[in-house]
């Protein structure tokens, strides 16, 4: 049978364009209450397919969210996730039905879902230790505003330096123009690009 972690590797290289994966992450509020970040990544671009927040995860809500998240077939054909008991046969039912199909990750192996997880590192490093969520409304508002930033100006290296919705760096236009930034994220990353000088 050979290596079984090589064997997965292969799976994700060989399929990665039409890999989508999902997971939970959870967030304190300023008062101590934890809310669960609900998300699908896709693994050809990085794109966030959809996100949610809850206070009480249930399998019936996973589902409503994988509607949201798979409206109609797509071009996804595998779902990764992991042994979460939320992630149980009705979630696993419902992902057969929609035509894709389910892969389990082997226990305390978080590499096997490593896009997921690198997104859930990068929300936390990037925004959530930086701002305390009041309560889920305002979680749901700095997840939407880091999803933003992370689509539209965020560069990964495994893109080759360009953003999940493609925006290929800029040539300088001419010999005069300068580099303005623009806030993101309240100020806590930035955007650069160029403009002519006056």
């Amino acid at each position: 049978r050979g290596d079984p972690a090589k064997s997965w590797l292969t799976f994700l290289q060989n399929h990665r364009e039409v890999i989508a994966a999902f997971d939970f992450f959870t967030v304190p509020t300023v008062t101590f209450q934890l809310l669960y970040c609900f998300f699908v990544i896709e693994h050809r671009r990085r794109r966030i397919l959809h996100f949610n927040v809850t206070r009480h995860p249930t399998a019936e809500w996973v589902v409503q969210q994988l509607r949201e998240a798979f409206p109609e077939a797509g071009p996804y054909r595998y779902a990764i996730f992991d042994r979460d008991s939320t992630f149980n046969d009705e979630v696993v039912t419902f992902l057969k039905a929609t035509g894709l199909k389910p892969k389990r990750t082997s226990l305390r192996s978080p590499w096997q879902n490593g896009i997921a997880e690198r997104w859930v590192g990068s929300c936390r490093r990037e925004i959530l230790e930086h701002v305390i969520a009041l309560n889920e409304p305002h979680l749901r508002r700095l997840i939407r505003d880091y999803v933003n930033y992370h689509h539209e100006d965020r560069i990964p290296d495994s893109l080759s330096k360009d953003t999940p919705t493609r925006r290929r760096a800029e040539p300088k236009p001419s010999a005069n123009a300068t580099v303005i930034s623009s806030a993101r994220l309240g100020g806590l990353h930035h955007r650069y690009t160029w403009e002519e000088a006056a």
